[in-house]
């Protein structure tokens, strides 16, 4: 969803009175298309001028990020230009997609000038201009580009500014009669929600959905089906939502899915009809609104851009490790059949006597088998009997090595694949980006991933002084596992990754607790505490913890899936086991489906971990 100039109108309206007469102390630009000022009118404020491709936006903010260690060129020019000036005007132009912000400072020379601003918010061609009005020359640009990117106009240091391509598009319209002259310009099996989008400034396809919706119509509606009422309703519903001046208080909205109450789909100014069946959530202000919509979506975009660059190394191995099972197999297969060599070898030297020399094959009695088959064995005839015995117990020998030396590497390249598929369900099953980070942490200790080390900097720490590693882990290193309710009121907690798989398991859980993961399949370790005294947990409890052991695991969706269960006494971890990996030889195993709406009972009773 893109900020419309309806909506942007409306934020406006809303910032004018926070920025308007606000100072600018400092600014930054943490990102490469986003700059921030630090602003004081009435308190302490941030905003944030973005020119992204997916997001370009403007809101105040209370998010700080990081600087880079000097800043970009663009930067520069804005410090120079704009620190400590003060903003004496916001205006929109036409419900058009461009804010400027009119800014007053002194210059090099003393004097007293004002400068402006243009917040360009057009999709990849979003941009942030610097422009001196009184000679309408550009000073700088954060895109700059010659004609050679456009024929239209410069953004070059120096040039004229001009404003983006009109296009074409009235103004919000009072006349019902001009407003009806306008959509019949269009062809008249054209969709009306398009010819909205078409013809009227301001209008997203989001709000001339809306407009559609509100009048009482499909949005498949077209111009040709529209009686007079239709386009009545239609010029009512267009005057209330198009025209900013109609509302004179706005309750913006986020919208939730159902699934994900984490990320909503889409804001509005107002609550919109075409979002009913979605969870509405009111906010304060249109500007909470847009921070709660574009930081969670930035949030998703940086935890799919982690795991996408960590599920790459974890499959570029698994993928490298499957090669090498596959070779061994092969090897071990060519090995097994070579065996065969050292009985070809024995009668070999049993029929010395009676193979003539230059033969190439002789055909000798099996006393091996009780039948006394006969076997063809091939010989070379360019050597002797004896040698050609002692040329297979050779081949048996490299044969039986290979066996010896392949069988462990194999084991080893099984134990890794098994691993790698733990990391795949893990990753996939992984929701925040410090979940990710745990993920990140174990590949860099397995040695997947090299001489990077997500340490964070100790600003109290001397350059070249190294302290030592301390060993006792803060509050916040105490892993954090999933924990549900059961319907009983029972404790269940899950692992969220192979480290806390094993905290839970070996250190969190005692020995007498009940312990559960899917059988052979990949998945997260799951632990009920039990009561002193108590030796297993009511049965309701222990199906659900079994459903949350099949939900966390790469069987996720199947159906009579096996879970094993036993108590912590039982768990060992072998000398040099990959994280996560436990074994254990007394067990219980029960047989499940999952219930849908027992899984969704229990996955709403999560609760933060102790």
């Amino acid at each position: 969803m893109a900020l419309d100039g309806v909506t942007l109108a409306y934020l406006v309206k809303e910032l004018a009175p926070q920025l308007i007469g606000a100072r600018i102390d400092k600014i930054h630009q943490p990102e490469k298309e986003e700059i921030h000022f630090q602003i004081r009118h009435q308190g302490a404020r941030r905003l944030l001028l973005s020119t992204s491709a997916t997001s370009p936006r403007f809101h105040l903010t209370q998010e700080n990020k990081k600087n880079p260690t000097s800043p970009p060129m663009f930067c520069m020019i804005l410090r120079k230009h704009l620190e400590g000036g003060k903003i004496v005007k916001l205006h929109q132009s036409e419900l058009e997609r461009v804010i400027t912000l009119d800014i007053q400072n002194y210059n090099d020379r003393g004097d007293l000038v004002t400068l402006q601003l243009h917040l360009e918010i057009m999709g990849k061609h979003s941009n942030l201009i610097l422009v001196d009005p009184t000679t309408n020359t550009i000073l700088d640009g954060l895109k700059r580009y010659s004609h050679a990117v456009s024929r239209y106009r410069e953004v070059l240091p120096g040039r004229a500014y001009l404003a983006p391509p009109s296009q074409g598009k009235l103004p919000p319209q009072e006349d019902e009669e001009l407003w009806r002259q306008a959509l019949y310009k269009e062809e008249l099996d054209h969709p009306i929600t398009s010819i909205l989008l078409a013809r009227f400034a301001g209008i997203s396809p989001e709000l001339a959905r809306e407009i559609v919706i509100q009048a009482g119509l499909t949005t498949e509606i077209r111009l040709h089906q529209c009686g007079d009422i239709d386009l009545a309703r239609l010029f009512q519903a267009y005057r209330r939502l198009s025209n900013p001046a109609e509302i004179l208080e706005i309750q913006p909205c986020l919208y939730y899915n159902s699934g994900n109450q984490s990320l909503p789909v889409a804001f509005t100014f107002i609550p919109f009809q075409q979002y009913q069946e979605l969870k509405t959530v009111s906010v304060p202000t249109l500007n909470d609104a847009i921070i709660g919509f574009y930081q969670s979506k930035f949030i998703a975009n940086t935890v799919e851009s982690k795991r996408g660059s960590l599920r790459k190394v974890v499959q570029e191995q698994h993928s490298h490790f499957s090669k090498k099972l596959k070779l061994y197999d092969e090897a071990m297969s060519s090995a097994k059949s070579n065996l065969n060599y050292q009985k070809w070898g024995e009668l070999l030297t049993a029929n010395l006597y009676h193979i003539p020399p230059g033969s190439t094959e002789v055909t000798v009695e099996d006393y091996y088998d009780p039948a006394l088959s006969s076997v063809v064995i091939p010989l070379n005839p360019h050597i002797s009997a004896i040698d050609n015995s002692q040329r297979y117990y050779k081949l048996y020998n490299k044969a039986k090595a290979t066996l010896l030396k392949t069988i462990p590497l194999k084991e080893a390249a099984l134990e890794e694949v098994k691993y790698l598929a733990s990391l795949k369900v893990s990753l996939d099953q992984a929701s925040t980006l410090a979940e990710l980070d745990d993920i990140h942490l174990e590949l860099i200790g397995q040695g997947y991933v090299a001489g990077k080390h997500m340490k964070k900097d100790n600003p109290k720490q001397k350059k070249g002084r190294s302290k030592a590693k301390s060993t006792t882990k803060s509050p916040k290193d105490v892993p954090q596992p999933r924990v549900y309710r059961s319907s009983q009121g029972r404790i269940i907690y899950v692992g969220k990754n192979n480290a806390q798989n094993d905290w839970l398991s070996l250190r969190k859980g005692k020995p007498t607790d009940l312990w559960l993961h899917v059988k052979v399949i990949p998945g997260s370790h799951v632990l009920i505490p039990l009561e002193e005294g108590e030796e297993f947990p009511d049965d309701a409890t222990l199906e659900e913890a079994a459903a949350l052991a099949i939900y966390y695991s790469q069987a996720r969706g199947s159906s009579q899936v096996a879970v094993d269960y036993t108590h912590v006494k039982q768990l060992k971890k072998p000398n040099s086991a990959k994280p996560g990996m436990v074994i254990y030889e007394q067990n219980w195993t029960l047989y499940l489906t999952p219930q849908p709406e027992i899984l969704e009972k229990l996955l709403a009773s999560e609760e933060l971990s102790e």
